[in-house]
């Protein structure tokens, strides 16, 4: 209970340094764990309190992923949804893969690596959009679509690897057979379920706390891993009133994933023969296979290389996804390397998104001082 107490301090702590300087507080809460734990000074140590804090960080992580997989708004966006989608898990999962296989990964380990190379964080995608006040820019658009299309491959992903040694037509049968029960229970008791959302006592907050704790527990009983089930609620509150599930989960969400971020830190030992070398090379790859894609999706999209540098901007991040894929799948090493790159992509993708505006302008100056004749669409 001392370790959460201290990390929870330091924590309290990283929040206030990173707001004052506007930098994501992800990677700071893992170096924060990694400073305390086995790799560092050794204070603190995993323990079950630790482990079931964390594991309710994952899981409020994945319901809130749930709530904002809305199926009417991706239909009626598909065409961008598809295109910018496609681009952007062709790029990055394939290079991700093959940079992986070849600097010495299993197979598995490279599938591992690769998802987690592919997969921004959609927090400080979102995030990084708001404050640097871009919302109105048609690729901030891309971008949330982007984020969009990630989360429905990191569904099929997590379907296809959580199947294991079970028939996966029966388990996928399973899953829907679970989201459809959810769904319907949704539907027909809407009203009762606004009802108690829009009361002002703890009643919402309980509410939405039981219900994701009671769906991940029925997960052991039918054989179904409980990451599948909250997100399969998500998915299912997503049809009532999304807005207010996020407003009374978020507390829990905010505090246990800031355990699950420091833990994860924790339990990081750089004593088992780390290749520096190998976790470079990833790290930079990742923030060119980003680049490549951006620009794609900006030519594909907007018709523009430039839009493409502002979507790339915003999507070098990789975060709380990443980590989970580590912590769910990942061995130590493969954790370790993913929790590197999570921790250099997102410190340069602070910067990108906050000065992606000034690199498209540089371009465009330099263009033309190089050329009198020069024109180039700037995506505006």
């Amino acid at each position: 209970m001392e370790g959460i107490v201290l990390a929870l301090f330091l924590c309290l702590i990283l929040a206030l340094i990173t707001r004052y300087l506007s930098v994501p507080a992800i990677p700071f809460y893992i170096l924060g764990g990694i400073v305390l734990g086995k790799a560092g000074l050794g204070l603190v140590t995993s323990d079950e309190i630790s482990v079931f804090f964390s594991e309710m960080g994952l899981i409020f992580l994945l319901f809130f992923m749930g709530l904002g997989l809305k199926p009417e708004r991706i239909l009626a966006n598909r065409s961008a949804v598809v295109t910018s989608g496609v681009i952007d898990l062709n790029v990055n999962m394939i290079l991700g893969f093959v940079a992986a296989y070849l600097l010495g990964f299993s197979i598995i380990e490279s599938i591992i690596v690769a998802c987690a190379f592919y997969i921004s964080s959609t927090a400080m995608a979102i995030t990084s959009i708001i404050e640097n006040r871009k919302l109105m820019l048609r690729e901030s658009e891309t971008v949330i679509w982007l984020m969009v299309f990630e989360d429905l491959i990191l569904i099929i992903f997590l379907t296809l690897i959580s199947a294991g040694n079970q028939n996966l037509i029966v388990f996928v049968a399973k899953i829907l057979g679970v989201l459809a029960v959810l769904y319907v229970l949704a539907l027909y008791g809407k009203e009762f379920l606004i009802s108690i959302l829009d009361r002002d006592d703890e009643l919402p907050i309980l509410f939405t706390f039981a219900a994701v704790l009671t769906t991940a527990s029925f997960s052991m009983y039918l054989g179904i891993p409980e990451t599948m089930m909250v997100i399969a609620l998500g998915v299912a509150f997503a049809t009532t009133d999304p807005d207010a599930f996020e407003q009374h989960a978020r507390p829990f969400k905010d505090v246990f994933l800031i355990v699950f971020f420091v833990f994860f830190g924790v339990t990081i030992d750089f004593s088992g023969g780390m290749n520096w070398f190998v976790i470079m090379i990833i790290c930079l790859l990742a923030i060119v296979s980003k680049l490549l894609s951006g620009v794609l999706t900006g030519i594909a999209i907007h018709g523009s290389a430039l839009s493409g540098l502002e979507i790339w901007g915003n999507t070098i991040s990789r975060g709380e996804f990443s980590i989970a894929i580590a912590v769910l799948y990942g061995s130590p090493l493969v954790g370790t390397t993913i929790a590197a790159m999570v921790i250099v992509t997102s410190i340069i993708g602070s910067f990108t998104a906050k000065y992606s505006s000034s690199i498209r302008r540089g371009i465009i100056n330099f263009g033309r001082k190089k050329s009198p004749h020069y024109r180039i669409h700037a995506g505006r």
